[in-house]
């Protein structure tokens, strides 16, 4: 702590009184989403420069103080919690949208953007940026987490829409990454590698990003299945026949129930779709229509349109409100949140047995999804505290992530890793994890980067 201490003496003669050791600061900056807890940071900075970024990381390397990433915080496995100590450093201020050049359909931002604000500059130019994970994520941490969304099966993910980064080392270094244009193949792809890398390899303080048209139309719909089987078997039909979807989410009976207790609505407490359409007038039409079909074919009923914006609106806040409203069929309770992605020939076959795992664990929860790239999500519910529920909850989220592995699928599809999932890396990945300990080690030879996430201890 004295070695820390004489950094944060350092820290304050480059940022002033925007490094902070108040508890009410450090604790604001030690809490998370989910079950995952750690001690708060011993500090908290505000950076509004790259400058003070680069000086703050060199001063950190210098006296071994390990650094932690913020946005917005709303990660799921635990990403941003100091579980060695040191500073967290909250980009939050750096939020200023740097350039928007409409004619290349892209955008120079500051990482703390969020993508709310970020869509608010582009309405006047017909353009949007659609990567959408529910929460108003800061843009430098959606890039940090590889994240995606309700979108991501036509507009993919962070993976796609990052053209360019400027990144600060943990030395303070200054690097840029990738280019304005649509393709290089000019050397190592540094920008694939810094999205997703979780702050274990460098603090991202500018992102260039791709852009798409508003579409012409839109159409959205939710409908009702039988069983859960059914409905997410409908969802590979309609991914293997090509039907080209915006987004085509599941909520399973748990988060219909919950959702409409939470908003008000009245859906019948079976498995639905909640699907959208993007494109001109007739082909949203003729999609609408072979999608229909095909849900008729698998026994969905009861659709209901949303053509308006405001019914879209309603019927996608009733999909991003679903985890905290089924928080709510627990009062008190956290929850145990975890996804894993699997191909689309095995997503039936998933979805069911995470099911089944639920109900033989006697653990209350939901499985919702952005089903149409083989991603689903489940939240466990349980009491804080009990460390034997938190033990079944585990089990349960350990045995899909395992059944996806053994399927030719992923852990995560989107909520990372942080340290809720570090102890499935080695599984996953086999030798290959410890090459990703080797690109840690040479980027961060001190290990001040997010110390103790997604990469292996060292030795």
């Amino acid at each position: 702590m004295v070695n820390h201490m004489q950094a944060f003496d350092e820290i304050r003669t480059v940022i002033g009184d925007r490094l902070s050791v108040k508890d009410a600061d450090r604790d604001l900056h030690g809490q998370s989403e989910t079950w995952h807890r750690a001690p708060p940071p011993d500090a908290v900075a505000w950076p509004h420069t790259t400058a003070e970024v680069s000086a703050i990381l060199a001063i950190c390397n210098r006296h071994g103080v390990p650094v932690i990433g913020w946005g917005t915080g709303t990660s799921l496995e635990g990403h941003a919690l100091a579980t060695h100590g040191g500073l967290v450093l909250d980009m939050m201020q750096m939020n200023r949208v740097l350039d928007i050049r409409a004619e290349d359909m892209l955008a120079v931002v500051q990482p703390g953007v969020t993508r709310e604000a970020l869509n608010t500059d582009l309405r006047a130019t017909g353009l949007f940026f659609p990567i959408d994970p529910g929460a108003n994520a800061s843009l430098g941490g959606m890039a940090a987490t590889r994240a995606s969304g309700t979108m991501a099966v036509r507009y993919g993910t962070m993976r796609d829409a990052v053209l360019a980064l400027e990144v600060v080392l943990a030395d303070g270094t200054i690097i840029r990454t990738g280019t304005c244009a649509a393709k290089s193949s000019a050397g190592y792809d540094l920008t694939a590698l810094m999205v997703g890398s979780e702050g274990t390899l460098g603090i991202i303080t500018e992102l260039t990003l791709r852009l798409h048209g508003q579409p012409e139309d839109v159409a959205a719909a939710v409908c009702a299945f039988a069983s859960m089987e059914d409905a997410v078997t409908c969802v590979a039909t309609t991914m293997q026949i090509g039907i080209p979807m915006a987004r085509i989410e599941f909520m399973d009976p748990i988060a219909m129930r919950a959702v409409n207790l939470h908003s008000g609505t009245d859906y019948p407490e079976q498995p639905h779709l909640m699907i959208e359409f993007n494109g001109s007038p007739d082909a949203v039409r003729a999609d609408a229509e072979a999608f229909g079909e095909i849900a008729a074919e698998h026994g969905g009923q009861g659709f209901q349109w949303a053509t308006s914006p405001e019914d879209r609106k309603k019927l996608w806040e009733a999909r991003h409100a679903s985890y905290w409203a089924t928080l709510k069929l627990r009062p008190g309770a956290t929850g145990v949140v975890t996804d894993v992605c699997v191909p689309m020939s095995e997503l039936p076959g998933a979805v069911t047995a995470a099911a089944a795992d639920m109900a033989a664990a006697g653990i209350l929860g939901d499985i919702v999804g952005h089903v149409g790239d083989g991603n689903f999500h489940t939240l466990l519910l349980i009491e804080p505290g009990n460390a034997e529920e938190l033990a079944r909850a585990k089990e349960v989220a350990n045995a899909m992530a395992r059944r996806a592995i053994a399927v030719g699928g992923t852990v995560s599809g989107e909520h990372g890793i942080g340290i809720g999932k570090r102890g499935l890396m080695a599984e996953q990945h086999g030798p290959a994890w410890a090459v990703m300990g080797a690109i840690k080690q040479s980027l961060d030879p001190n290990n001040i980067l997010n110390p103790g996430k997604l990469v292996p201890d060292r030795n």
